[in-house]
């Protein structure tokens, strides 16, 4: 790899590393799903984000994203369908009872008779990732910045898989650090009311974008 090819993948990691340290939908949601379901199941809501991440980045990478963030019709669209679902979201998590919430199971065998599953967390994420207007925006703006005609297509799939890869172990790392036993047992007692705030952001984040797109 030359020097400006090394340069170019240094500048994508790391404003792509610091885009994942701000907190959003993403997040939130990766710390309820961990809280309430520890790491197994939660994994699928970080593989679910990952592969929405990935279409983004696909997408962008052969020129498709450009075609849908110039269209304001799909664009706000797309924000509607975000903001709405994270209203859902926000919804579910609201209504729940408290009594759902005792005894909230601390083991990962425990985990195992949880209602939810891998698959239905992976669609979660999935839809959580695919359905936020940002990582379109995000992924294109950095690519077009620094991904010039001059790239090659191999190195364009390196550095979407590597971005990839980086989002799902992120989403894992978080998800391991609050399934552990220790931490999860200063949570569990707090667990009722952690949910009913990630809600409440949940929410607020899906009216704001509501708002915004039916402003337009």
């Amino acid at each position: 790899m030359d020097m400006n090819l090394f340069s170019i993948f240094i500048t994508v990691a790391l404003a792509h590393f610091l885009a994942l340290l701000s907190p959003g939908p993403d997040f939130v949601l990766i710390v309820k799903s961990s809280l309430k379901h520890g790491g197994k199941k939660s994994i699928g809501v970080a593989t679910g984000i990952a592969s929405a991440n990935a279409v983004y980045i696909s997408l962008c990478l052969v020129g498709v994203g450009t075609i849908l963030a110039s269209s304001v019709a799909i664009m706000i669209a797309l924000k509607i369908a975000g903001g709405l679902f994270l209203i859902y979201l926000a919804f579910m998590a609201l209504k729940a009872k408290k009594s759902s919430y005792i005894d909230l199971p601390i083991s990962n065998a425990e985990h195992e008779t949880s209602k939810t599953t891998f698959t239905k967390e992976m669609l979660t994420g999935f839809m959580s990732g695919i359905l936020n207007p940002k990582n379109l925006l995000f992924y294109l703006s950095l690519f077009s910045v620094v991904l010039t005609a001059d790239v090659s297509l191999s190195f364009k799939l390196a550095l979407g898989a590597w971005m990839t890869l980086v989002v799902f172990l992120w989403d894992v790392a978080i998800i391991y650090f609050l399934s552990t036993s220790k931490v999860r047992s200063k949570f569990s007692k707090a667990a009722y009311y952690v949910d009913k705030v990630t809600g409440v952001v949940l929410g607020m984040i899906g009216m704001t974008i509501v708002k915004s797109a039916l402003a337009k």
